[in-house]
């Protein structure tokens, strides 16, 4: 009996020393894997080396605008009658001079023939008041009046002559036909169109072009301009103080073509009707970039601020020590030195270095990168290298094995 008791007694301390052992490995287990999750999870940092540089520091506004071309014509007849040719079509791009279209003759000749015999009337009536003067006020009179009457007469013959000429109508200036308000057979007058076939309302289109509009008219024909553009912009209160006329604009359409202007003028006087002031800039369009567009979207970047050859180096690299910047500069031997530097302006990712480097100089830009996720680490709570301790329990059982014989 006695003993039974005792190995009752030394299986009794096997039980409590072995639950000890396991819940220390297993507390060192459990420590380990939260010690594994918080190395892993630290961001790595990944250091670079970069040049001190020289660059072009730009300081510019932003605004949207509407492409608008510089020359817009209307055109219309300058002699009545009918039409007899109409040359071109929304779409044609015409030279100054060409033929746009032409109306009969027979009212223009018929209008000449009367201005030609009203002349004829009127230097009769002179020539009679002539002879017949006898030098009194009354007879002098009548000739001046009728000297009047003569010039008015040879006014109405120029002017028959003249729309004899403006039977045929041609461009003024170069570029592209966008409206066309009359077809063969209308009736017109001078100075105005007017269709009555309601043909030209099939020409009254606008000219071929992505994003082409046009305003209504009652001229014959509009004509745009396709070599000269100005971008019209609104600027913030804020920001209309910054710029000037002359400055350099960027301009770009929703495409991607590029191009580029000068502000020509800014407006006095803002407008608010979203609450805010903004007031009117306009662009002057520089070159002859192709593939421009009437009342297109454009984006405009106004320059106000160009310095060059500003020494610069990646934002990164500079960093906050007690209130004043530093930069880590990498000498030839390898060496990091931390240096104080002063800056200036940051436009993007460059910094201005006013002080305390040169060009070439190598400094140290630090990124970091996320952690592993904790990879290989088990998190079911094993032991390091996923294995359970080895090493047997007195006669060969677990804890809390049954052995009562």
């Amino acid at each position: 009996m006695k003993l039974r008791s005792r190995i009752r007694r030394i299986r009794a301390r096997w039980w409590v020393l072995s639950g000890v052992i396991v819940l220390t490995l297993a507390g060192g287990g459990t420590w380990w894997i939260i010690a594994a999750q918080a190395t892993s999870a630290v961001a790595s940092p990944v250091t670079q080396t970069v040049a001190a540089s020289l660059e072009t520091m730009e300081q510019s506004v932003s605004a949207t605008g509407t492409l608008t071309p510089t020359v817009q014509e209307e055109v219309s007849f300058a002699a009545s009658g009918n039409v007899t040719g109409v040359n071109v079509v929304a779409g044609t791009v015409v030279a100054a001079g060409d033929v746009l279209a032409a109306v009969d003759t027979l009212t223009v000749d018929a209008d000449l023939l009367q201005a030609r015999a009203t002349l004829a009337s009127a230097a009769a009536k002179l020539a009679d008041s002539q002879d017949s003067s006898d030098g009194s006020t009354a007879g002098l009179a009548q000739i001046a009046a009728n000297v009047a009457n003569v010039t008015t007469a040879q006014n109405g013959v120029d002017e028959a002559l003249a729309a004899q000429s403006a039977v045929t109508l041609t461009a003024q200036v170069a570029g592209l036909v966008t409206v066309v308000n009359v077809a063969v057979g209308d009736v017109v007058s001078a100075g105005s169109s007017s269709s009555s076939t309601g043909a030209a309302a099939a020409g009254g289109t606008a000219a071929a072009g992505a994003g082409s509009t046009t305003t209504a008219s009652s001229a014959a024909f509009t004509i745009v301009g396709t070599d000269a553009w100005t971008v019209d912009l609104t600027v913030g209160e804020a920001d209309v103080a910054l710029i000037a006329a002359n400055d350099q604009v960027e301009l770009s359409l929703d495409d991607g073509t590029a191009f580029f202007g000068t502000v020509s003028e800014i407006g006095l006087l803002p407008s608010s009707t979203t609450g805010v002031a903004a007031y009117p800039v306009v662009v002057a369009v520089t070159g002859t970039p192709e593939g421009l567009f009437d009342g297109v979207a454009v984006t405009a970047a106004i320059v106000y601020e160009r310095r060059t050859d500003v020494l610069t180096v990646a934002s990164a690299a500079v960093t906050s020590v007690d209130g004043a910047s530093v930069v880590t500069v990498k000498d030839t031997d390898g060496t990091e030195v931390s240096t104080p530097v002063t800056v200036g302006a940051t436009v993007g990712n460059l910094t201005e270095i006013t002080a305390g480097l040169a060009e070439g100089d190598e400094v140290i830009v630090a990124t970091f990168t996320p952690g592993s996720g904790n990879a290989g680490t088990d998190r079911t709570g094993g032991f390091p290298g996923g294995e359970m301790p080895t090493g047997d329990f007195p006669a060969g059982q677990m804890p809390g094995g049954a052995n009562n014989g």
